[in-house]
């Protein structure tokens, strides 16, 4: 018997198609194989600088790194780097939010004044949930 000529007929019985990478079988999204769909992650950027303001901080360390790496030698950027690694771990407890002062003062960031320190940053609002729940929560327990 000829195990190959066998493995290519069944191959070729079996269809194995998808109308498009979003759709399933039937046109509709298979849920559970790709998960929901997200309408934001498919939008395109609404301005030509979206993409570059998003962007702003980690091209703005490259920039610091580099030239740092140019004058003082490859040690300089990668103290740096290890710092920053270290500010940002250091956090209050879940419930509460950090002000991460350790890592703007690192970057420079805590002599000027920006939109997120008038107007606040959406992402630190005021709602504050169970302080014993989001603790068991970080730490596994639940």
């Amino acid at each position: 018997m000829n195990t190959r000529g066998f493995r290519s007929q069944l191959k070729d019985s079996i269809p194995v198609a998808e109308l498009s990478p979003q759709a399933g079988a039937y046109g509709v999204q298979d849920t559970l194989r790709k998960g929901f769909t997200s309408v934001k992650n498919e939008l395109l950027p609404s301005h030509p600088l979206e993409l570059s303001e998003k962007n702003f901080q980690i091209s703005q360390d490259q920039i610091n790194f580099s030239t740092l790496r140019n004058i003082q030698g490859i040690h300089a950027p990668l103290k740096l780097q290890m710092e920053f690694r270290a500010t940002k771990q250091i956090q209050r407890l879940p419930f509460l939010q950090s002000s991460n002062i350790a890592l703007d003062t690192l970057r420079g960031n805590d002599e000027s004044i920006g939109f997120e320190d008038i107007l606040n940053d959406p992402a630190q609002s005021e709602v504050m949930g169970e302080p014993h729940v989001m603790v068991e929560y970080k730490l596994g327990l639940l």
